[in-house]
């Protein structure tokens, strides 16, 4: 993805950013197993369980798969279906990345507005999970999730909007100069 240059706050903003998400997923893995193990050995060693441990288990899913969505929008790992680029010259297989990218962009966008609003209803409501922790408090990550996709996909469809047309630049003085 796009990394920021030089040595400043950015670096720092994106270390920071990498750790904590990196420390999250780990943790949230880490407790989530504990928690199903835990369950299933109780219920059937001690034929007892938390009743509200599959709840959580779900919720913590949740976060799970939105934090390991940005942490992949952010390494260009997400899942990439990739034919057309196989059937254009090289010069313009940018084209399409770029374009997937501008669409990932708009689209986790619109996920991000629609989810603050889903966030929005569920504090309208006061809704609970839980035993009683407020919903949109533990919903709250998905359009934080889905906005931090919406920006790097937006960096990197400019960032390849920029290769492109440096590419460009570079090889047009090339093809007018007449020497072979």
């Amino acid at each position: 993805m796009v990394k920021p240059t030089g040595g400043g706050l950015l670096n720092r903003l994106e270390r920071w950013g990498t750790a904590i998400e990196n420390g999250s997923l780990v943790v949230l893995l880490s407790a989530m197993m504990l928690l199903a193990v835990g369950q299933i050995v109780m219920r059937i060693f001690f034929s007892f369980g938390f009743v509200w441990a599959d709840e959580l288990l779900k919720l913590m899913v949740l976060w799970i798969a939105l934090i390991a969505s940005v942490a992949a929008s952010r390494n260009d790992r997400h899942l990439r279906i990739d034919v057309l680029s196989h059937f254009v010259p090289q010069r313009y297989a940018r084209i399409p990345r770029i374009v997937v990218d501008l669409f990932a962009s708009v689209m986790c966008g619109l996920l991000a507005w629609q989810s603050y609003r889903f966030v929005q209803l569920s504090i309208e409501f006061e809704e609970t999970v839980l035993v009683d922790i407020p919903a949109w408090f533990v919903h709250g990550i998905a359009p934080v999730a889905f906005a931090l996709m919406c920006y790097r996909f937006l960096l990197a469809s400019v960032a390849g909007t920029i290769r492109v047309f440096s590419a460009a630049d570079e090889v047009a003085p090339l093809a007018g100069d007449g020497s072979r």
